[in-house]
């Protein structure tokens, strides 16, 4: 009876966090939409809140098992440390190489002298899809550039710290960005195909700057647009302009110039903010087929979006200084109906932002 009693308390404590399941997360979000979303292995989904992380650490250190509802308790067992007084993952990973997503180790990023982004630390799984959220200006689309090495683009912005992919720091000077940016793709906020090029040639341009074959670019194209699900839409007319389609379309189109070069991890920067709820759902529902193969990283401003789609959620907020910093990272469950930080229940709920 006393457990019981303690259960029903704990419950009354987070009824406030409960209540925002209002917006469907978690298995019956899936039902909802007609469908049922597996992931690899052909097993439910369940939206991707069980954690299953595995990551080659020491010998001495102990191994990554299998944790339920809590992906940084998850990353914790496979010898990760945590820094417990701001709730993010301290990437203490002896080789970058072991992680098959991203490792991002106390990252910062200054616009001149501006301090955008403060001592940043997170695991990106792989062929998941993590979900960054927060106010505005509180560096969420910073760090998703400094990702790809696109910050560094901008006039007097620079970077430090650490983004290990594949056994390199990307932000080493002697790594060369071009490239980066070839295996890190990247979706901006609003639509942006190129407008002086067709429908066909907005998805060629980065194939053909790499120097493909002509024989084999129709084939790739046609591919990128089938996995963009456009394909249907526009096969009759590749040769029209690309800015002639809808902004969803427009959309899906500059996903398929970005699948085209095979990138390994795809940065999604608000692509559904300018879009009608419909071709919304279109967008969601290619991200959930897309991180069988990618690994997608997402920033949003719609919490019912981030529920919907993402396995783990990024909490940014600014400090008194004005630098943004992650207070929680997590499964994205976890942080919907039982965050740590009193701020992130504060945002989700809308009490503040």
């Amino acid at each position: 009876m006393a457990d019981l009693e303690q259960l029903r308390a704990a419950e009354k404590h987070n009824s406030s966090n409960r209540a925002y399941l209002s917006m469907n997360v978690g298995a019956d979000a899936d039902r909802d939409r007609g469908e049922l979303i597996t992931g690899r292995g052909n097993t439910p989904r369940n939206n991707g809140y069980s954690a299953f992380i595995r990551v080659h650490v020491p010998d001495d250190t102990n191994r990554a098992e299998r944790t339920e509802g809590d992906g940084i308790n998850a990353v914790a067992h496979a010898g990760i440390g945590m820094d417990t007084d701001k709730g993010t993952q301290a990437g203490r990973v002896s080789d970058g190489s072991a992680w098959q997503g991203l490792v991002v180790r106390s990252l910062n990023a200054w616009y001149g002298q501006f301090h955008a982004i403060r001592d940043i630390n997170l695991q990106v799984a792989p062929h998941a899809i993590t979900a960054l959220i927060g106010p505005s200006g509180c560096g969420k689309s910073t760090f998703l550039r400094c990702l790809n090495r696109m910050h560094e683009v901008v006039p007097g912005a620079r970077a430090t710290g650490e983004v290990w992919f594949d056994g390199r720091n990307i932000l080493d000077p002697r790594v060369d960005p071009v490239m980066v940016r070839r295996r890190i793709g990247m979706v901006f906020q609003r639509p942006n195909p190129f407008p002086t090029r067709s429908i066909f040639e907005n998805v060629a341009a980065g194939l053909r700057i790499q120097g493909m074959p002509r024989a084999l670019i129709a084939e790739r194209v046609e591919r990128s647009l089938r996995q963009a699900a456009l394909w249907d839409e526009v096969k009759d007319k590749l040769k029209a302009p690309g800015t002639a389609l809808s902004g969803g379309q427009q959309q899906r189109l500059c996903i398929a110039r970005a699948l085209a070069v095979e990138p390994e991890i795809i940065l999604m920067d608000e692509p559904a903010s300018a879009l009608d709820p419909t071709a919304t759902l279109k967008i969601e529902d290619l991200m959930l087929e897309l991180k069988e193969q990618y690994t997608i990283v997402i920033v949003t401003h719609n919490m019912q979006q981030a529920a919907r789609v993402s396995d783990y959620t990024g909490v940014f907020m600014m400090a008194p200084d004005r630098a943004g910093e992650m207070i929680e990272f997590g499964e994205t469950r976890q942080i919907f109906t039982n965050p740590r930080d009193q701020r992130t229940e504060a945002y989700i709920t809308g009490r503040i932002g």
